[in-house]
């Protein structure tokens, strides 16, 4: 009886001590993202970014000419990226990368972007990191803020 007792003990135990993992709500974290990156709009009003429809915003400070990158093209970049509370977490200088190489918000927002521009992009978590965090100060979660320079765009 007493090992009896013993097992129940320990299995009560070992099974109080798993913990079930939290199913993560993307469509509960878009609706986070998007009243953050609301709220940092109406603290920033000299910002008037544009949302498209994959989520990302916009906006071109200097246009820049020539032929806009598609997917397939190769960018060189200046960047800053910062988190929305203005914290910067990387910075790069003459980048050369293919886009596709990027995260998603940026292969979805460097094309509206000739070279010579420059713009500031917001990404929602989704398109950035989603609920990992690739380290570099960057937590789970994260809405991503880079100003971009395009510089050149090769096809």
């Amino acid at each position: 009886m007493k090992r009896y007792l013993l097992v129940l003990s320990l299995l009560i135990i070992g099974c109080s001590a798993c913990k079930k993992e939290a199913k993560f709500d993307a469509a509960a974290q878009a609706v986070k993202d998007e009243a953050a990156i609301q709220a940092f709009l109406t603290a920033n009003p000299s910002i008037t970014a544009t949302k498209d429809a994959s989520g990302v915003y916009y906006q071109i400070i200097t246009p820049g000419t020539g032929t806009n990158p598609t997917l397939s093209s190769t960018v060189t970049v200046n960047y800053v990226g910062k988190l929305l509370d203005g914290s910067q977490f990387d910075k790069g200088t003459g980048t050369t990368y293919p886009l596709s190489g990027f995260i998603q918000g940026w292969q979805k927002g460097i094309p509206f972007l000739k070279p010579g521009g420059r713009m500031l992009l917001i990404v929602p978590s989704a398109l950035a990191y989603g609920n990992s965090s690739p380290g570099a100060g960057i937590p789970a979660n994260s809405v991503l803020v880079f100003t971009i320079d395009l510089l050149s765009v090769t096809n």
